[in-house]
This record gives structure tokens, C-alpha cells and sequence, in this order.
């Protein structure tokens, strides 16, 4: 079988399996943002946060609870880390320096997940398993609530009560994640991936002296990381290590993990909207948007020309053999089209127009399907401005579920759009002016320039996946980077959740023969169209800088 062949059957296998768990659990997660019922377990935690499970909350109490409570988790990750050198279990690694620990917190506690550091050689295990595997879980978990606060506001008229922010991040973490990364351990385990707490211990003889490797907790991190859209590896080679992603098999899964809630979700704004179709439409553009960048980058892979690359199959430099160009390929689009940022081969040694390709679907917003939660609001936010240029067209007043899209509506989903370009673009100019951090690049000219760019694409999109040939592990780098993803982060969550809250208090627009149908294949393609056009606008000429000039002259 040739290996376009083999990827291709990959990327059936792969779409095969989400349409199976598509529907029951796009019904499950729909059924547990909406049930009555608080489980035992759940009542103990509200009891000790000292949190109402019951009361309503507007936008601006909705808003408080989220940026409190990851305030606090930042806190506490950077304290866990400072004081490291005195905790059991830290396999005899020092505390964290300031700057490190500060990017590291901001980076986990923001579904980020970058790391200026390597893991076996610098955390241990009650770093890594108490406090940034519980990241992955919390971070992912307030994701989800926004989103589902936000198809509340489309779901509810008259009110500007969103539901509880606390009870939606418990039954995330308790009800979906938490399971769903127990099996998907164990399947991972049963692949070969290792779950211990050993010791550093030497495993023979490497280039002339001896090689030490940590054990620890690695495949039930490796679960949740690829399930929550997180991505921080246990080792710094992160998914190419063995011990996390030991086989072909573990790499589809870990895929499949990577996707399966993000695409989900819109069966769950689907069922909580009451409109089924509306969910199908926002599952058309997300699909169209990956098939589309996956085909395109195992295309560009495959196709780069030269002896050297005909012998070895492809474009293999910086790949594992064992996974190949499909295998890198497709993990490739799915980690920088969702927040996942996890990497089973270095996107620095793609292709100039495959190392484009990552960059640009992070900057589509990461929507297709996106992060967990954080892709479905995205998402509706692009589907705001697609119903918007559409009444513009025609000229009528747009609306969307029944919901009058007006003047604060559309402002708040503009300043949604402008925060992350201006954090990615607006950091890079600085970087390239300034002498110092040039000078952690490994690469001059244009992809030098690349590396830069995808670091703060990385960053102020929440992805947290490198081009690995630039050293960030610098005060500058690390303060600066940790800044974007909290902005990156937070501050679209304030325009999601005030955009909800309007969205809650209008009473429903009745249907009329002149209402645009946002359930048909037409509006799909409007709001594919709409995404791109949006996104080249705005990073083409840098782009044009980076892997595109790269690209025209390979």
C-alpha cells in the first residue's frame, strides 16, 4: 500500500469514528448543561467552594467567577512551581525560576499549554500530576462553560441569566472529561504508553555516554491533554516521544481525542437551541475548513519535490518514521486547528507552505473545530458577522436564532476579532525591532521570521504548539508570550459572555419568508467564505513575510 494510500484510509478510519460518537455524545454533554440534578460528589465540592449550584447568574457575575477562579488557579501553579525544591516527588529538579513559572502558569491555566522548558528535566511529579494535569482538566472545563453559556443566550429571551458558572464547571470536569480521559488512559496504556511514578534511571548508552529517563504519570496526562485541547507534553519531545504516543494506533487515537468534543458540541448547540439543523450547518463549515487543510498539507507534503525527498517518501525531516507524512500530517492540521498545540513532529521542518498551513489555521481562530468550548464560540462569533455582511447584502435587518443581530451586538463580536490579530501582530513587530530577541532565533530570513510569528500566534491563540527552532526560554519570551495568552484568553471571553448576555434579554424575532435560512448548505459556505476572507485580510502580509516567501522560493 502506498503511503498516500495508507493516509487516506487513516483519514477514513478517523472520520468514521467521530460520526459514531457524533450524536450520543453531542446528547450527553447537552443533557448535563441542562439537568436539574446535582450527583452527591458534585454537592461535597459546592459545599466546599462554598458555591450555589442553584442561582442564576448574569453576564457580568458569569465573567466574575471565570476570571476569578482561573486568577486563582494561576496563583496557585506559579506558587506549586516556585516552591518545587521542597516538595516530595520532585526527582531532585529545583524550583522554577520567576519567569518560567510565571509562563508556565499563564500557559496552563489558559488552555495554552506552552512550554519554554523541558518536562523530564525540570518538573516532578507532583508539579506535573497536581498541578498541571488538573490544569488540563479545569482550563478545558472553563472553555466549555462560556461556550455553553453563550448557546444559552442564543436558547433563552427575556432574561439576561446565563446559568451558573460553577455548576457548569463541575459537571464539565466531573460528568465528561474526567470519564472520557479514564478510558482514553487505559487505551493508551494498552497501546504502550507508560503510568508510573519510577525514578530517573539510565537506559543505556547514547552517542558515547549514558542516556536518564523519568517515568511518571504519562498516559492519563496524555489523555486529558489531547481531550481538553491542551497539548503540554510529559517529555519535551511532547507526541513524537514513545512513552506518550508509542504507535500508529496511539497517534489515531490521540487524533480522535483531540477532535471528538470540539465537534461534538455543536450536536449540544444543536439540542439546546431546539434546532438540530442549526448544529449540522456550524458541523458543514468546520468540516469543510479541516478536510480542506488536511488534504491541502498532506498534498504539500507529499508533493515536495527532489531526490532526497523521493527516496525518503516525502518531506520525513522531523518526523517519526513510525507515523509518517499522513500520519504527521493529519496531526499536524488537527493540533493548530483546534487549542490543542500538542505535536507528534516539528512543524519547523515542514514545508515552507506546510509550516504556513499550521500557522494559518491558528489564526482562522482555531475554529474548525477548534478548542474545546473555546471553538464553538468562536465559531458562533463568526457566524454573527456572517449573518451580519449577509444583511448588508440584502438589506435586511440580520438576525440569528430568532435573534436581532444590531449595533451592540455586532461591535461586541468586532472587538472579539480584533483582540487576537492585535496581540499576534502587535508583538511581533516589537520582537523583530528589538535587538535581544532576535537574537533567539536559529533561522534568518524568512523563516526566521516564522518562528517568531508562530510563537505569538501560538500564544495569543491559546494553541501552545512551537516551530522548535526558537529558544523562548528567555525573560523577554516568557513574559511576553505569558501576556498574550492571558489576553489572548480572557479578554475574548469578556466580549462571548456580554455578547450572550444581550442575546438572553431580547424577546424572539418571528420567522418571515424574508429571514435568511442559517440552517442551509448556502449559509454554510457564506460562513466558510466569511472566515477566510476575514483571516487573509488580515495576516497576509504577514504571511507573505514568513512561510510564503519561504514557500515561492523552495
Amino acid at each position: 500500500m502506498s503511503p498516500q494510500a495508507a493516509g487516506l484510509l487513516q483519514l477514513t478510519a478517523l472520520m468514521a469514528a467521530l460520526a459514531l460518537a457524533y450524536r450520543p455524545l453531542g446528547d450527553h454533554m447537552a443533557t448535563v448543561y441542562s439537568s436539574e440534578k446535582h450527583y452527591t460528589p458534585e454537592k461535597w465540592i459546592y459545599k466546599a467552594i462554598g458555591a450555589d449550584p442553584a442561582a442564576e447568574m448574569r453576564w457580568p457575575a458569569y465573567l466574575r467567577g471565570v476570571l476569578a477562579f482561573s486568577a486563582v488557579s494561576v496563583l496557585f501553579l506559579y506558587l506549586l512551581q516556585r516552591i518545587q525544591g521542597s516538595l516530595p516527588g520532585s526527582l531532585g529538579f529545583s524550583s522554577i525560576d520567576p519567569d518560567q513559572a510565571f509562563n508556565t502558569a499563564a500557559s496552563f491555566v489558559a488552555n495554552t499549554n506552552w512550554q519554554s522548558y523541558y518536562g523530564e528535566q525540570a518538573m516532578g511529579h507532583v508539579v506535573q500530576t497536581g498541578g498541571l494535569a488538573v490544569q488540563n482538566f479545569l482550563s478545558a472545563a472553563v472553555g466549555m462553560a462560556v461556550a455553553v453559556a453563550l448557546v444559552r443566550g442564543f436558547a433563552r429571551s427575556r432574561t439576561g441569566e446565563l446559568g451558573n458558572f460553577w455548576t457548569d464547571l463541575v459537571r464539565g470536569t466531573v460528568r465528561i472529561l474526567l470519564p472520557i480521559s479514564v478510558i482514553g488512559a487505559l487505551v493508551l496504556v494498552a497501546c504502550g504508553a507508560i503510568q508510573n511514578f519510577s525514578g530517573i534511571h539510565q537506559v543505556g548508552q547514547f552517542m558515547g555516554g549514558t542516556q536518564e529517563w523519568n517515568g511518571g504519570a504519562v498516559a492519563s496526562q496524555e489523555a486529558i491533554k489531547e481531550l481538553g485541547t491542551n497539548g503540554g507534553g510529559y517529555f519535551n519531545a511532547n507526541s513524537a516521544h514513545p512513552f506518550e504516543n508509542p504507535n500508529p494506533l496511539s497517534n489515531l487515537f490521540e487524533i480522535f481525542l483531540i477532535l471528538l468534543i470540539p465537534f461534538a458540541l455543536t450536536r449540544t448547540f444543536g439540542r439546546m437551541t431546539g434546532s438540530l439543523r442549526q448544529g449540522y450547518a456550524i458541523l458543514g463549515a468546520m468540516a469543510v475548513i479541516w478536510i480542506g487543510f488536511t488534504a491541502l498539507m498532506m498534498w504539500t507534503e507529499f508533493a515536495h519535490r527532489g531526490p532526497a525527498f523521493e527516496i525518503a517518501g516525502g518531506a520525513m525531516e522531523g518526523k517519526e518514521t513510525r507515523f509518517g507524512i499522513a500520519g504527521s500530517s493529519i496531526f499536524a492540521v488537527a493540533t493548530t486547528l483546534t487549542s490543542t498545540g500538542a505535536v507528534n513532529s516539528f512543524h519547523s521542518s515542514y514545508t515552507g507552505f506546510g509550516g504556513g498551513i499550521t500557522m494559518l489555521g491558528m489564526q482562522l481562530g482555531e475554529i474548525a473545530p477548534g478548542g474545546v468550548g473555546s471553538g464553538l464560540y468562536g465559531m458562533l462569533i463568526m457566524a454573527v458577522i456572517a449573518v451580519f455582511i449577509a444583511g448588508l447584502m440584502v438589506g435586511r435587518t440580520p438576525e440569528y436564532l430568532g435573534k436581532k443581530i444590531g449595533t451592540r451586538q455586532i461591535k461586541l463580536a468586532a472587538c472579539y476579532l480584533l483582540v487576537t490579530p492585535a496581540l499576534v501582530l502587535g508583538f511581533t513587530a516589537v520582537a523583530m525591532a528589538l535587538p535581544t530577541p532576535a537574537d533567539s532565533m536559529t533561522n534568518s530570513g524568512a523563516h526566521g521570521f516564522s518562528e517568531i510569528l508562530y510563537a505569538y500566534t501560538s500564544g495569543a491563540n491559546n494553541n501552545g504548539s512551537a516551530f522548535a527552532g526558537l529558544n523562548a526560554d528567555t525573560p523577554w519570551f516568557n513574559t511576553t508570550i505569558g501576556i498574550a495568552m492571558l489576553l489572548g484568553r480572557f479578554v475574548p471571553m469578556v466580549f462571548v459572555l456580554a455578547l450572550a448576555g444581550s442575546l438572553a434579554e431580547q424577546k424572539p424575532v418571528p420567522e418571515t419568508a424574508g429571514t435568511l435560512r442559517t440552517d442551509k448548505p448556502l449559509y454554510a459556505g457564506l460562513l466558510v467564505g466569511t472566515i477566510l476572507i476575514i483571516t487573509g485580510l488580515t495576516y497576509f502580509p504577514a504571511l507573505a513575510l514568513g512561510p510564503l516567501a519561504e514557500g515561492l522560493a523552495s
